[in-house]
């Protein structure tokens, strides 16, 4: 405690220093970066922009000749942010042995996380990403997740937006796209249906506990003063006590699945089931917390990740009809043919649409390291053993030099190219380091085919029945915020309209969502 407290000291001390250093000029040379203080350091923009802190950065950024800066914090704390594509490749590839998610992260979010794969570095995080990479490369996974996505797709989301059209109710778009990410990703990881996207979108005390703990654990970062947290976790008090009731309510419960799955295993020589879960416990590895670290991060990761790509992606198509004529013009030329993954692999043009939409609203729009040594960025940046080394998604997606001058313009075609035999679109993207959306080099997102797969499906099967019309008033735009994932500030308000009979029903049973009525009109076309 004593260094927490000399911390807390300071704290109180600053109001006394306030004016004197506010009167000293600042050191800042650069007219780009935010003044600078002794002692405070940026403080003061700091807290001019906590409501638009990721805005801020990413226009210093963008302002920055080599898309790069040095943040000053409070005492003496410094910090780098990127955007340039050579840094992303020298801390994600190149100097990967350098840069780590480092003590300062491990801490924050061990009470939540643990030593699950996203909060460990070195052989731990080796070997965990070793197990994992076996799993996910598997056909049967595959088609696992391509069962979950479909089930929940025909016999929850269908209906609840069908519902919506018919009585013509105002949804709430956002919050249906994360339940239906929630209940798909614990049944990859558990095998257990939370039963969160139900008519009546009811509360889920597993849920609600989890998106505490998400939540608390990132304001553990953004706190301009990190001792804060520690203190109050010492005392166990305000937030950290809230904290830790929904940590263990978390835990006991994924340990509690654990063992009932450990049970099954007990009596069955192979289960069934294909969840990440029991391929782990399957194939060995049968401790109680190492399996909870897991499957929580599992969990932490794809539970809003594609359902905020796929939020800000009906909005953008919802403002570009020519890009919903094409995505639309892509689903109904599929043929009976062709297998689920197949077709969803064929879908370039709906593929460089998601592409756009993260480009300009990454679902993780920033993601942060730490130095293991001194280094130099290769534009020249130096950094400290222990400096947090950031880079920004988020500003890489608005970089003129990156995109060209319309990069502001959701423009899907920037994506691809015709083929010159078939006439048809071809995919063609960008190095990862250029779009570090699914991060890059040895730590490369292992789930990113399959939020494809998901996301693809997912916009089929809406788009083919449905139209998405914003119920926002004209003119009104969503404001990008973010806690972990980024989101849509005060949620996604839409209204529902059927679509033409054609588009809805022609080709819609081969994707599970066709409605009975839609194979009455069908068997008697």
């Amino acid at each position: 405690m004593p260094l927490e407290l000399m911390y807390l000291l300071l704290l109180l001390l600053l109001p006394l220093f306030f004016l004197l250093l506010i009167s000293k000029k600042s050191k800042t040379q650069s007219p780009y970066l935010p003044k600078s203080y002794p002692l405070i350091g940026s403080y003061i923009s700091l807290m001019e922009n906590k409501d638009r802190r990721l805005q801020w950065i990413s226009d210093i950024l963008q302002s920055s000749p080599s898309a790069t800066f040095v943040l000053n914090r409070p005492l003496g704390h410094r910090s780098v942010f990127t955007a340039n594509p050579a840094n992303v490749q020298h801390i994600l590839k190149t100097h990967f042995h350098i840069y780590h998610k480092g003590k300062d992260s491990h801490q924050v979010l061990f009470d939540f996380l643990g030593d699950g794969i996203f909060n460990t570095d070195g052989e731990t995080w080796k070997f965990q990403r070793q197990i994992a990479s076996h799993e996910f490369n598997t056909k049967s996974l595959r088609n696992f997740v391509e069962h979950v996505v479909d089930t929940e797709l025909s016999g929850r989301m269908i209906p609840i937006l069908s519902t919506a059209a018919a009585d013509k109710t105002v949804l709430d778009l956002q919050d249906i796209l994360q339940r239906f990410a929630f209940d798909n990703i614990c049944k990859i990881a558990f095998g257990y249906d939370p039963e969160f996207l139900l008519p009546t979108l009811p509360p889920a005390e597993f849920v609600q506990a989890f998106e505490f703990c998400v939540k608390s654990s990132i304001e553990r970062f953004t706190g301009i003063f990190p001792f804060i947290w520690k203190i109050k976790r010492f005392f166990n008090v305000g937030s950290e006590k809230e904290l830790r009731v929904n940590v263990s309510k978390v835990r006991d419960f994924a340990k509690n699945i654990i063992k009932e799955k450990k049970e099954e295993l007990r009596f069955k020589k192979s289960l069934e089931s294909v969840d990440i879960l029991s391929r782990f416990l399957s194939s060995g590895h049968s401790d109680e917390n190492f399996v909870t670290d897991v499957i929580i991060s599992f969990i932490m990761a794809g539970r809003d990740t594609t359902s905020a790509a796929l939020t800000w992606f009906f909005w953008l198509v919802s403002q570009n009809p020519k890009t919903e004529h094409e995505i639309l013009k892509e689903i109904t030329e599929k043929t009976e043919t062709m297998t689920a993954y197949d077709e969803a692999k064929e879908m370039s043009y709906t593929h460089a649409a998601l592409c756009e939409t993260m480009r300009l609203y990454p679902p993780v729009p920033v993601d942060t390291k730490m130095a293991m040594e001194d280094d130099v960025l290769p534009d020249g940046t130096a950094v400290k053993k222990g400096m947090r080394v950031t880079y920004h998604p988020y500003a890489m997606g608005r970089l003129e030099e990156l995109w060209g001058p319309d990069w502001e313009e959701f423009k899907p075609e920037r994506w691809l190219e015709k083929d010159t035999d078939t006439k048809k679109w071809k995919f063609v993207g960008r190095d990862p380091y250029t779009y570090p959306v699914f991060q890059a080099g040895p730590r490369i997102c292992l789930g990113k085919e399959m939020a494809f797969l998901q996301m693809k499906r997912v916009v089929a099967g809406v788009l083919r029945r449905f139209k998405v019309v914003p119920a926002a008033e004209d003119g009104v735009d969503p404001v990008f915020i973010s806690y972990l994932t980024g989101k849509m500030k005060g949620g996604f308000p839409v209204r529902i309209e059927e679509r033409e009979e054609l588009v809805a029903g022609a080709f819609a049973d081969k994707w599970g969502i066709c409605s009975s009525e839609d194979r009455e009109r069908e068997s008697q076309r």
